[in-house]
């Protein structure tokens, strides 16, 4: 399960990478369960016709999906970090993510890079997995917006995930014996099809992204180190 990402370092970054309006400021730069982000969604204008180039808009929002309907602001505070990752092979039929992707509610998150444990040694060590090029990567996700009784509203996502037992380099990370799983990561020019497209064609984004255009590298700043209470 990936727990822990980071965030674009820079509010212009955005607006470069992903055609969308650049936030007033980057916000969290190293994002875990239940924290404020950024995802992006299809624009409120946007159409899937040949003629109409779709926009993006991007939404800020909790890392951690509360599902719409959860009862109370409590609950979805305790479900929200459970709900960070979300089966590609099971989102359909799981309760938590059924509506949001039978919906579309399909969004991309933006990062730099991902977190994941190297137990090879016996010990866990934090590794920071990113693009060769150090560019950065836009993750599949699906959102939710929940409102409360008294009107007010929160908005959060959740990053789907693929099986990577046989993904020639995240196979070596998270606990020996665990199934390995890595987040889905786009191709830059399939941005928009994954937006807009119908919910049986989303299963066709559903795969693994090339371990020849991945690094991964030993965490050697503490600070990513210390663990996060949720």
């Amino acid at each position: 399960m990936t727990s822990h990402y980071e965030a674009l370092p820079q509010a212009d970054d955005y607006q470069a990478a992903f055609a969308v309006v650049s936030p007033s400021a980057p916000g969290e730069r190293h994002m875990w369960p239940r924290k404020p982000g950024f995802f992006i969604r299809a624009g409120a204008d946007a159409a899937p016709v040949a003629s109409t180039v779709p926009t993006r808009e991007l939404v800020p929002a909790q890392w951690g999906l509360v599902p719409h309907w959860v009862k109370s602001a409590s609950d979805g505070k305790l479900r929200a970090p459970k709900l960070v990752n979300a089966r590609a092979e099971t989102v359909s039929t799981t309760h938590a993510f059924r509506d949001a992707w039978l919906q579309g509610q399909r969004c991309i998150v933006p990062m730099t890079a991902f977190f994941e444990d190297d137990w090879r040694s016996g010990k866990a060590v934090p590794t920071r997995v990113s693009r060769v090029d150090g560019q950065p990567m836009g993750a599949a996700g699906l959102w939710a917006q929940w409102t409360g009784p008294e009107g007010e509203t929160l908005l959060s996502y959740t990053l789907l995930t693929v099986n990577a037992n046989n993904h020639a380099l995240l196979r070596r990370y998270q606990p020996q014996g665990s199934e390995k799983r890595m987040p889905v990561l786009l191709n830059e020019g399939s941005y928009d099809a994954w937006l807009n497209v119908r919910f049986e064609k989303a299963r066709e984004f559903m795969r693994q992204y090339p371990a020849n255009w991945l690094t991964a590298n030993p965490v050697e700043d503490k600070a990513d180190k210390v663990p996060q209470r949720f």
